[in-house]
């Protein structure tokens, strides 16, 4: 089964890196940007076809390793 985790940094956590795409874009001209926060995409493949036990296996991944919960937020899909 196939899974995605997405990590993104929480409301009022300064994001560098976002700040320098944006001032890239607008340097490109690319009109209307007003603001560009990043994240990290993880594609998984899960072995088993029971949905709810690979949610639990992908919630302890996501916060053992894959977010820091301190600063990120995270989002799991089972597609």
């Amino acid at each position: 089964m196939k899974a995605r985790v997405t990590v993104t940094l929480k409301s009022g956590i300064l994001d560098p890196q976002g700040k320098a795409i944006e001032g890239a874009l607008k340097s490109l001209g690319v009109a209307g940007v007003a603001s560009v926060r990043q994240g990290k995409v993880f594609d998984i493949e899960i072995e088993g076809a029971d949905k709810l036990r690979a949610e639990a296996a992908l919630k302890e991944a996501a916060e053992k390793l894959l977010a820091n919960t301190v600063i990120e937020n995270y989002r799991i899909e089972v597609l």
